[in-house]
């Protein structure tokens, strides 16, 4: 069966619109910075995943682009980036700080002129800040004394946000192992078990069907746990009456969605049922508001009425949805303050958590908005588990 990627037309074709949007920007250069965890950026235009290592992507206005590695991925990143010019650089070493004293390496001036950009006094933007380490805004500052160094977040958050027919197929090839896991985590469900030792059942249904990664540091918690929007596995035993949280996910192609719903072990409390069910008539609700055209503050600032208004502010954490795609989490996000417009082909991870007193709830999964609504990427969640023993 021919692998579900993204063909090396598409990657052309994301550099040139990266181009045009600087040009229009009025930028001299973009420089896309990526690190092992938050690799997207970087990946987008050449394919490269770094290791240790960071990576960055630099795109003139001309259409002519580089990839930047660290010393030790020079051979690496030639083999495997969609972009034939690769420099190595010191800016994008690991974090133990080696110098490699004997090793060539470029500037960003030499990346720059690499790829057309000429003079000093330019614009140079910059995305993401957040993964852009002060080690390489010094080197920007040091080669560029007299640039100009701008926030570049709108041009890649313009691009990424509407999802091609070939990601979307990535995301649904995604969901699809994504949805054996956790099939197969709830059959090996059983008091005693530990969440770490669900967890590599996950990893193991994942790889055996095509995965190459995980999309995500994998969610099995229980219990207590379970109160943590953003935690780690552990090696805690899972016991009868736990609630055990299950957030899954397959990475294909860089592309990153994921599953998630409550499991109990045994029958429900009256408090964890009232929370179980809450939780799944706000995600429910969310879906009624999905629409090409709707501003998603406006969705957002509702569901936090929603919340207010039966109760439960004080189990409220964030917003209705974020942005999904090549990272779990990707901008643009739903919030109160969010004033975009919802568009054809954007993809959102429907991800409706509530904090209960010692434990939480999550129901999520991935859409893609459309003119009349939003349509599913996975298969259906919704069924109330309650495993008997």
């Amino acid at each position: 069966m021919k692998r579900i990627c993204i063909p090396d037309e598409e990657y052309r074709q994301r550099v040139a619109r990266a181009a045009e949007l600087t040009a229009q920007a009025g930028l001299d250069v973009l420089l896309v910075n990526s690190t092992e965890a938050d690799y997207a950026n970087a990946r987008y235009f050449s394919g490269y995943w770094p290791l240790f290592e960071r990576a960055g992507v630099a795109i003139a206005p001309s259409g002519d682009a580089a990839l930047l590695v660290g010393p030790e991925s020079a051979k690496y990143g030639a083999d495997v980036s969609r972009i034939s010019k690769v420099f190595v650089t010191l800016y994008y070493r690991e974090s133990a700080n080696p110098s490699y004293p004997e090793t060539v390496t470029s500037t960003y001036r030499d990346v720059f002129a690499g790829i057309g950009v000429k003079g000093a006094k330019i614009r140079i933007g910059v995305c993401s800040l957040l993964d852009t380490t002060v080690v390489m805004m010094a080197g920007l500052q040091e080669c560029y004394p007299d640039a100009e160094i701008v926030d570049a977040f709108d041009i890649m958050v313009a691009l990424r946000s509407i999802k091609s027919e070939n990601e979307l197929a990535c995301m649904r090839e995604g969901f699809r192992i994504t949805s054996l896991a956790m099939d197969e985590v709830r059959r090996n469900l059983r008091p005693g078990v530990t969440e770490l030792q669900m967890v590599g059942i996950a990893q193991r249904v994942i790889y055996e069907n095509g995965a190459e990664y995980e999309g995500l540091p994998m969610y099995v918690f229980s219990e207590k746990s379970t109160s943590h929007a953003i935690s780690r596995p552990s090696h805690r035993v899972i016991n009868q009456g736990d609630i055990v949280q299950l957030n899954l996910s397959a990475k294909v192609d860089g592309y990153s969605p994921s599953i998630g719903y409550p499991v109990c072990m045994g029958k429900l409390t009256p408090e964890k049922r009232r929370i179980v069910e809450f939780g799944l008539e706000a995600h429910r609700w969310t879906e009624t508001r999905l629409k090409a055209g709707v501003i998603a503050g406006s969705i957002a600032s509702d569901f936090y009425k929603l919340f207010c208004d039966r109760g439960y502010q004080d189990n409220f954490v964030y917003g209705p949805c974020h942005g999904t795609g090549m990272i779990e989490v990707e901008a643009p996000w739903m919030e109160s303050t969010s004033n975009y417009a919802l568009q054809p082909n954007m993809t959102f991870q429907i991800d409706t958590f509530v904090s209960g007193s010692t434990f939480g709830i999550r129901w999520e999964k991935g859409i893609v908005i459309t003119e009349n609504g939003f349509a599913s990427l996975c298969e259906p969640i919704g069924e109330i588990y309650e495993l008997d023993f």
